[in-house]
C-alpha cells in the first residue's frame, strides 16, 4: 500500500537590492504594484503570469458584476511576492515573525502532542496526522492552499507581521542555491546549509532514473543564519530521509525530541523544477489530470538527469531533518515557500480557463502515484484543519479571489 512518505519518495543576489515598479508590457496596466529584483530577469514562467493578469482582470470583472466576489477586488487584494524581491527589510521582518511563532505557546493539545513546543509546532503537528488526507488528489491543492494562508494568518495576526506568505521561484536558486537570497545564511535568508555529514547519501527515488537525489554535500545541522539555534522536537518518523537522527520517544514522532535542523541545500533537486519545466506543465495540459500528473513527475520523465516532479523537487530543495520528513516538512520553514509556489503554479493554470478548470479535481487517473479518493461528490467535501482553523468546503479552497467568505483574496507577482 503506497504511504505519503512512498508517495513522495516516488514522486545569488546582492542582500537588500530593490527594484523599481514596472508594468507588463503588452499595453494592460496592472491594479497591483509589480516590484522586481533586476538582479533576476523574468523567465518564462513570470512572462507568462504577467500574460495571464488581463485574463484574471476579465475574471474579476464578471464576477463582481455577478456579486461574486465577496469584496475581494484585485485593488484590495494581498499580494504574494518571490522571496528575492522583497527588501532586505521585509525579508528580516519575515524571519523575526517566524521566530516570534517559535516563541508562543502551542494550542494543540499536549496530551496527543507532547512534542509540540510553540505555536509554530502546531502547524508540523497537523501536518504529521493528517498527511495522508493533505496528499490525495482532493485535498493537495485547496488543503494546501488553507493550510498555508493559516499559517500566513498567524504570522500576521499573532507576530505582527505586516507582509504575506513569500514564495521561492525556483529557477532563481536553481544554478547556485547556496549563494541565493534564501539559503546564503545572512541575516535575511533563511539560513544556510547544514554541515557536511558522509553518513547522509540523498533521497532514494524509486522507480526512477537516476533513482536518488544524490546529496549536495551537506546532510548535518545548520550553522548559519537565523534558524541555526532552532530546536526541532517532533519526529522524525519511519519516513525520515536524514541520517544519525535520535529516534522519538514516541512510535508515531508526536514525543518531545529535541535536536538541531539538519539540511542539505541540494543543486541536484532544485533543477527538477526549474523554468523550462514549470512552463511546460502550466502549457502542455488542458486538464486536471496531466496537470498533476506532470507536477507529480508520473510517469517519470526519460532522458531528464533531474526527473523528480517538481512537487518532489521543491520538497527536498535543502530537506533533511525535519524537511525532508514527508509528515514532518512544514518543521522546517522553507516548506511554507514551496507549497506556496505549488499554490501559484495551480493559480496561472487555472486563470488560462477559469470556467473550466477552477474546481477540477483529479479523480480518474489510475496512473497516480498520491492517496485517491474516487466516487465522492467533492461538494460534500470539507477541509478541517481542527486546531488550526475552522473547517471549510473544498471548494471555497479553490477560489483565492473571493473563497471562503472572502477571506481568501490574494494574487501572485
Amino acid at each position: 500500500m503506497l504511504t505519503i512518505g512512498s508517495t513522495l519518495l516516488l514522486l545569488p543576489l546582492l542582500a537588500g537590492a530593490r527594484a523599481a515598479a514596472v508594468l507588463p508590457s503588452g499595453g494592460y496596466v496592472s491594479k497591483i504594484e509589480i516590484v522586481r529584483n533586476p538582479v533576476y530577469p523574468l523567465d518564462v514562467v513570470d512572462k507568462f503570469e504577467e500574460a495571464t493578469m488581463p485574463k484574471v482582470d476579465d475574471y474579476m470583472t464578471k464576477k463582481i458584476a455577478a456579486g461574486k466576489n465577496n469584496n475581494c477586488t484585485l485593488e484590495t487584494a494581498a499580494v504574494r511576492r518571490e522571496w528575492s524581491d522583497l527588501s532586505e527589510t521585509q525579508r528580516q521582518e519575515y524571519v523575526a515573525a517566524i521566530k516570534c511563532l517559535m516563541k508562543l505557546p502551542p494550542k494543540s493539545d499536549k496530551t496527543r502532542f507532547p512534542g509540540a513546543l510553540n505555536r509554530y509546532d502546531d502547524f508540523v503537528a497537523y501536518h504529521m496526522t493528517h498527511a495522508m488526507q493533505l496528499h490525495d488528489n482532493m485535498h493537495l491543492f485547496g488543503a494546501h492552499k488553507y493550510y498555508v494562508w493559516l499559517f500566513e494568518e498567524a504570522l500576521r495576526n499573532e507576530c505582527g507581521y505586516t507582509g504575506y506568505q513569500p514564495y521561492m521561484n525556483y529557477d532563481r536558486y536553481s544554478k547556485d542555491p547556496f549563494n541565493s537570497p534564501l539559503l546564503n545564511g545572512n541575516a535575511s535568508s533563511l539560513g544556510g546549509n547544514g554541515k557536511p555529514d558522509p553518513a547522509y547519501k540523498g533521497v532514494s527515488q524509486p522507480g526512477r532514473t537516476p533513482n536518488i537525489i544524490a546529496s549536495g554535500g551537506g546532510g548535518g545541522c545548520v550553522t548559519e543564519g537565523p534558524f541555526s539555534d532552532m530546536v526541532v522536537s517532533l519526529g522524525p518518523t519511519a519516513m525520515s530521509t536524514g541520517a544519525n537522527i535520535p529516534k522519538n520517544p514516541r512510535s508515531d514522532g508526536t514525543g518531545s525530541n529535541p535536536r538541531c535542523l539538519r539540511r542539505d541545500v541540494n543543486r541536484n533537486a532544485v533543477m527538477g523544477a526549474t523554468a523550462d519545466r514549470a512552463y511546460s506543465l502550466l502549457t502542455k495540459n488542458d486538464d486536471i489530470d496531466g496537470f498533476y500528473n506532470q507536477l507529480l513527475g508520473t510517469p517519470p520523465p526519460r532522458n531528464d538527469p533531474y526527473p523528480w516532479g517538481i512537487h518532489t523537487a521543491g520538497h527536498y530543495v535543502a530537506a533533511v531533518d525535519p524537511g525532508g520528513d514527508p509528515f514532518t516538512s512544514p518543521g522546517d520553514p522553507l516548506f511554507y515557500f514551496h507549497h506556496t509556489s505549488l499554490d501559484r503554479l495551480w493559480w496561472i493554470w487555472t486563470m488560462q480557463d477559469p470556467t473550466n478548470r477552477l474546481y477540477a479535481i483529479p479523480f480518474v487517473n489510475t496512473n497516480m502515484t498520491m492517496p485517491m479518493r474516487r466516487a465522492v461528490d467533492p461538494h460534500n467535501v470539507t477541509v478541517d484543519m481542527e486546531w488550526l482553523g475552522p473547517a471549510i468546503k473544498l471548494f471555497e479552497t479553490h477560489d483565492q479571489l473571493g473563497g471562503n467568505n472572502g477571506a481568501f483574496c490574494y494574487v501572485y507577482v
